[in-house]
């Protein structure tokens, strides 16, 4: 009887240390087994490989399992982190509902909306018309975020997202809002000192500058120009899609632009080579966020910034640029865009 209490009291005991398991730790929990690495999960977290492994070891510790296999490839969710992971992401998923909730709990177009976008769209088409909407609505405060990087909106990272893939999480909603058509340049300058190329086969004879960064797809330059490397023909490499668009219109070599670039009024020559490529934006916020006014005022106008059928560079079918720029005359009215800054790089 005596071993029977001893033991139901060490149960009891062990039952109260898993229900003290900090829900910082199980946070940490689920970013070691999204990047199934302790470095990567701390660099993405901006603490040490150190601190996340104690924690680790503390959370292990306190609901008395092991969660994770270590070795030196990285992560492997044991069977019980398995079976641990689901119930966690779905306490995380409710967490954030409730700050979702607070954040738009007024009906009042007053307050702050967090819009991520990738670098172009955000600098040169978002940002010029952000002015005359804070014209308009002058109590939403939107904080414009404009990274290569995807925004998580479910995890509250954000609470709007352009990018460039569309999302499968079903707790939230997605429209896509157009298409950029991407496409070689050259800068003028280029073209006078250089000429352009007239075949895939004369690119040998130029150099190529070249975008890598998330959501940049790095194997598409290779595969469009049919070749199996672009070894020897990369004059500059850059992750940054202003950097990109301004290499080129200094004539450092040809960059595959979105075609709104030179309708936008950029110092470019498109450079006709029978090839071409592009990528589709898409529009994404949490389901949560339909009762939010303010934020049903800014998704209802990045719609219409973004309409195809005013804004025929975001059209699915593809225009050849030259014939883009007696179209784009809305598109340029009133936002005074000159030189690099004229131009939509993705």
């Amino acid at each position: 009887m005596q071993q029977q209490l001893h033991r139901g009291a060490a149960m009891m005991q062990h039952r109260e240390e898993a229900l003290g398991a900090s829900w910082d730790d199980l946070k940490l929990f689920l970013a070691c087994a999204k990047y199934k690495s302790f470095r990567n999960a701390a660099e993405e977290l901006g603490q040490t490989s150190t601190t996340l492994m104690r924690r680790i070891d503390r959370l292990e510790e306190s609901i008395g399992c092991k969660l994770f296999l270590r070795d030196q490839s990285g992560l492997t969710l044991s069977d019980e982190g398995t079976a641990m992971i689901a119930d966690v992401a779905h306490m995380e998923r409710h967490a954030f509902n409730v700050f979702r909730r607070a954040s738009r709990s007024s009906n009042d177009t007053a307050g702050t909306v967090r819009i991520a976008v990738t670098e172009g769209p955000g600098n040169f088409w978002i940002l010029p018309r952000l002015i005359d909407f804070q014209k308009t609505y002058r109590k939403i405060a939107v904080d414009l975020r404009c990274a290569m990087e995807q925004a998580d909106v479910a995890r509250l990272e954000s609470d709007i997202a352009i990018q460039l893939e569309p999302p499968t999480n079903p707790d939230l909603i997605v429209a896509k809002l157009g298409r950029l058509h991407i496409y070689p340049f050259v800068s003028k300058e280029y073209e006078t000192l250089y000429g352009v190329p007239a075949t895939l086969a004369e690119l040998k004879n130029h150099r190529i500058v070249k975008q890598t960064a998330p959501q940049v797809d790095d194997t598409a330059y290779a595969r469009i120009l049919g070749l199996t490397s672009l070894e020897g023909i990369v004059a500059i490499k850059t992750n940054s899609s202003v950097g990109a668009l301004y290499a080129v219109e200094r004539g450092a070599g040809i960059g595959f632009l979105p075609t709104v670039s030179i309708a936008l009024g950029a110092s470019l020559v498109a450079v006709d080579l029978g090839v071409s490529h592009h990528a589709d934006l898409w529009l994404t916020y949490h389901k949560e966020f339909r009762a939010s006014e303010r934020h049903k005022i800014v998704v209802e106008w990045l719609k219409k910034i973004f309409d195809p059928k005013t804004y025929p560079c975001f059209r699915d079918e593809f225009i050849h640029p030259d014939a883009l720029v007696p179209m784009m005359t809305a598109a340029r009215d009133g936002f005074g865009l000159t030189g690099y800054v004229a131009a939509t790089p993705v």
